[in-house]
């Protein structure tokens, strides 16, 4: 590979390539395969050199707005994280929570994702609302959160009192659904009928596209349509929220569905665009006007390559005009439909909702997968970022039968833990990119060389986070004014370069 892959003249604000008189400073942070996590070092910028001499030159004179400015990173409170942290000593687990959530620990979290109900990595199916027919919900009843997931989120809140959270279902108690039960499909790890997954494709004109995700939709809404059916669910999502609170957990946001797009054997509903306008629009916007008007209402979470799907939600009449949704939250194929949507409805925000999960490897594989995916999605402009499991015993394997990562592994044999390679690919963002750090230049690591960007702290501090995928040693350079940062990456190495 050549030394100077690309010349790439990016404009930004005068604030952040201001000419320099001298050299600049940095602090140099790599991880690698071969020769370990998290090896500092100290460089200097070169000053003098021609603009063609750099990969990557940053201009003075533009002053136009950042890709985006950053607001903050997360994580999901889980049945099996939860289960994985009391596997370990007090002092173990109070160190990992500190890591994760102090605003000067590693990782510096400061936001949460709660399922309303089971998801697929809690310790089985469970809601809120088990008895059939219960519209009133006299019978709400949340004691499974309150001994697993509040004594998490507590557990964090220990080390960082400003934690905010979004809440999501996976699946509406079971009763309110046409199948009466919580999967989308049977299968082998759940007790669903098989005769009954026809009700997933009734449509029998539909047909399969391989360049789609799904490929092929579903033909009707898993919810129960049925007015008292929606009306009864929105007031679910609200007594979830009085309780959170009452708990000291603040909701700031909700979204309607995890994965609306996913037809799975875990819990899961499949909504139509008409469906899933009517329950937003009708039901769950005008209750929590009513009862929660602080908290926010997103779009989400979208996980469909099919941009008309999303399109014929947001220009539903039960949508439009109305100032419904505050955002859009993207996971998965969803990624692939960010640039159209932001085209078409720039009024709303984006933000990333779950990181992709692994096959349970923990290897360095699934660390660089991870760190592609979070230049990825700030590049498009998503202003936040959440992770998946923080924390997982043994395989990472869930009720369900199947593996996934996290970013700590626990040996709940010897009751230690280790930090794996993607908790460090995290770090390597999040340990300098905060609130309010602006992302001012971006490369694609999928389309181009290997990912680069390029961030301006609040305090004025420029940092360079990059990596090198290749299995050879790479260089690149980037200019600041008369001022040129010179890198020599390893090969599968991970970066940051903070300015002192």
């Amino acid at each position: 590979m050549t030394r100077f892959l690309k010349l790439l003249v990016v404009a930004v604000a005068p604030i952040l390539a201001a000419a320099t008189a001298s050299a600049m400073s940095f602090t140099h942070y790599a991880s690698s395969e071969k020769d370990g996590f998290w090896v500092k070092s100290n460089l200097k910028t070169v000053g003098d050199t021609p603009e063609s001499q750099s990969d990557i030159v940053i201009k003075e004179d533009a002053g136009n707005t950042p890709i985006v400015t950053f607001k903050g990173w997360g994580t999901c409170f889980n049945e099996l994280g939860w289960d994985a942290l009391q596997a370990l000593p007090e002092e173990k687990r109070e160190e990992l929570l500190k890591r994760i959530f102090a605003p000067d620990g590693d990782l510096k979290y400061t936001h949460g994702r709660v399922s309303l109900g089971a998801n697929d990595y809690a310790r089985g199916w469970y809601s809120a609302s088990e008895v059939p027919g219960d519209f009133r919900l006299d019978y709400f009843d949340i004691s499974r959160d309150l001994t697993t997931i509040i004594p998490y989120i507590h557990a964090a809140q220990k080390y960082n009192p400003d934690l905010w959270f979004w809440c999501s279902p996976w699946s509406p108690p079971a009763w309110m659904k046409i199948n009466q039960d919580y999967p989308v499909l049977s299968s082998r790890t759940n007790r669903m009928d098989s005769r009954i997954n026809y009700l997933l494709h009734m449509d029998p004109d539909a047909q399969a596209d391989p360049g789609k995700f799904p490929p092929v939709l579903a033909s009707q809404d898993y919810m129960i349509q049925d007015p008292r059916y929606l009306k009864a669910y929105a007031e679910y999502f609200c007594r979830y929220i009085d309780w959170f609170g009452r708990c000291g957990i603040p909701v700031k946001r909700v979204m309607y569905q995890n994965e609306a797009y996913s037809y799975t054997p875990y819990p899961g509903c499949p909504w139509t665009p008409k469906g899933a306008a009517l329950f937003n629009g009708e039901h769950l916007a005008p209750a929590l006007k009513e009862r929660h008007p602080e908290v926010e209402l997103y779009l989400g979470t979208i996980n469909t390559n099919r941009f008309d799907e999303v399109d014929k939600i947001l220009s539903d009449p039960h949508i439009v005009g109305k100032d419904l949704f505050k955002g859009i939250g993207f996971q998965w194929e969803g990624s692939q439909i960010i640039r159209d949507v932001r085209a078409k409805y720039p009024f709303l925000k984006v933000v990333q909702t779950e990181s992709e999960c692994g096959d349970g490897r923990f290897d360095w594989r699934g660390a660089e997968h991870t760190f592609v995916l979070i230049n990825e999605y700030l590049g498009l402009g998503c202003e936040e970022y959440t992770f998946w499991n923080a924390i997982l015993c043994d395989d990472g394997k869930s009720a369900w039968g199947w593996r996934q990562n996290a970013l700590i592994r626990v040996n709940s044999k010897e009751k230690t833990a280790e930090l794996t390679p993607e908790y460090y690919a995290v770090m390597h963002y999040s340990h300098f990119v905060t609130a309010g750090t602006k992302l001012v230049c971006s490369l694609d690591g999928r389309t181009g060389p290997n990912p680069i960007s390029v961030f301006l702290t609040p305090e004025g501090k420029r940092v360079v986070v990059t990596c090198n995928l290749d299995d050879r040693e790479i260089r690149r350079s980037i200019r600041f004014g008369g001022e040129r940062l010179d890198m020599v990456l390893p090969p599968h190495s991970m970066h940051t370069f903070a300015e002192d």
